[in-house]
């Protein structure tokens, strides 16, 4: 049997068995809670979320926010009201996560990080503290983003890459001045097994290579080879010394 504290509301009837449900938490109609989550208090889980077996979310996180246009958005938001959270995740206090994505098994999600609608997390990884992931967002397998990073919308990042502290990743070269326009937004492409240093910013449609290594503090305004290292502001490659 779950057990659910008195303050809570829970609407769902899909709450697996040792499920636990905090203080003051909110589980809406259509919900799925698999068996062993265990939901902190403050809590709010929207319906069409489902979390899989054994995750935690921690205190004041929002399962299922809807993104919303207002006056100062010229892009209408489209979502499916359904996400996905694998087992074995734990979710950080204050984290958000919109509908229309999904998050694989044994990721770790940490406190005050944003992921947006369409985007996709694979198995395995660790989003830091603050990290900020954009809509339409895709990330691999057992890939480290550090905290504050900043990942831009339509960005693609493979497996096994790592991404230091406050990493900004951009997706518009006209600066917002042509509003949004879908076919001009281009992130970048961080291919398996890059390295990316911290305060290093990737500029749109940029591609760094399989293995390649962006040096800290680096501006990269052009693709990356594979194996290549680059340092600098604008980034350029090194020759590694004998």
């Amino acid at each position: 049997m779950p057990s659910i504290h008195p303050s809570a509301v829970v609407e769902t009837d899909s709450v697996g068995v040792g499920a636990t449900i905090g203080e003051f938490s909110v589980v809406r109609s259509g919900a799925v809670l698999g068996d062993g989550v265990t939901i902190h208090p403050q809590v709010v889980v929207e319906g069409g979320a489902e979390i899989g077996e054994g995750t935690e979310v921690l205190p004041g996180s929002y399962i299922g926010r809807r993104p919303r246009a207002v006056g100062a958005i010229v892009r209408e938001p489209r979502f499916r009201e359904t996400l996905r959270i694998g087992a074995g995740c734990s979710i950080g206090a204050h984290a958000i996560v919109y509908y229309d994505c999904e998050i694989g098994a044994d990721t770790l999600v940490g406190d005050a990080a944003a992921i947006r609608e369409a985007s996709r997390v694979g198995e395995h990884c660790v989003i830091g503290r603050a990290v900020a992931i954009d809509r339409d967002v895709q990330i691999g397998n057992e890939t480290v983003i550090m905290s504050t990073t900043s990942v831009a919308s339509k960005a693609r990042i493979g497996n096994g890459v790592f991404i230091a502290q406050a990493v900004i990743t951009t997706n518009d070269n006209s600066l917002g001045a042509n509003g949004w326009v879908d076919e001009l937004i281009e992130g970048p492409t961080i291919e398996d097994g890059a390295r990316i240093g911290g305060n290093a910013t990737l500029l749109p449609g940029v591609v760094i290579g399989r293995g390649a290594v962006v040096g800290a503090g680096a501006v990269v305004t052009r693709d990356v080879e594979d194996g290549t290292t680059v340092l600098g502001v604008p980034a350029r490659p090194v020759t590694p010394r004998a």
